[in-house]
């Protein structure tokens, strides 16, 4: 199964930072939908690939961006339109077996999803979702700008899409 990927770029926009550095990256059907347990089978791939996985739920219904880290998001389960960047940013519909790679600023939220929905997330080590909704302080600008690429695609390892969209210098 090919895996289309969108690479979608952010300016700042209103109280969202979003990331000049990193753009967000959307792995369309990444895994195969009909697994029996999507969840756990989305987990041990971020965790094979060091990302260890940190949660279950949805995604909030509010725009709202992470200056602790960069985080992957695995639609487990149903379907939901979500907006990325930020208040008139780009809508985007996901489902089962899609994966959102947010680099970290970048601002998300959930306009509608269906009554099944389940997201898996997951962040790099020593990273974590903090719930951000003011416009970035000095100091979260410079936290958000501190965060290196990780050393591996959630997904792909050492050879994935984000290694050749997340260049830092590197």
């Amino acid at each position: 199964m090919a895996t289309m990927i969108l690479v979608l770029p952010f300016d700042e926009r209103g109280p969202i930072p979003n990331n000049q550095r990193f753009p967000a990256l959307v792995y369309r059907q990444a895994l195969a939908s009909d697994q029996a347990d999507l969840a756990t089978a989305m987990e041990r791939r971020f965790e094979e690939n060091g990302w260890p996985p940190a949660w279950r739920n949805g995604i909030y219904d509010f725009h709202h961006y992470h200056s602790k880290g960069h985080e992957v998001l695995g639609i487990a389960k149903g379907s939901a339109e979500l907006v990325l960047g930020g208040d008139r940013g780009r809508e985007i519909g996901v489902r089962a077996g899609d994966v959102l790679l947010l680099p970290a600023g970048t601002g998300h939220c959930r306009l509608t999803a269906s009554s099944d929905f389940l997201v898996v997330g997951a962040y790099p080590p020593g990273q974590s979702g903090d719930i951000l909704r003011d416009p970035p302080t000095p100091d979260i600008r410079a936290a958000i700008s501190r965060l290196a690429r990780p050393a591996s695609d959630p997904l792909s390892g050492r050879q994935g899409p984000m290694l050749d969209h997340w260049r830092d210098g590197l």
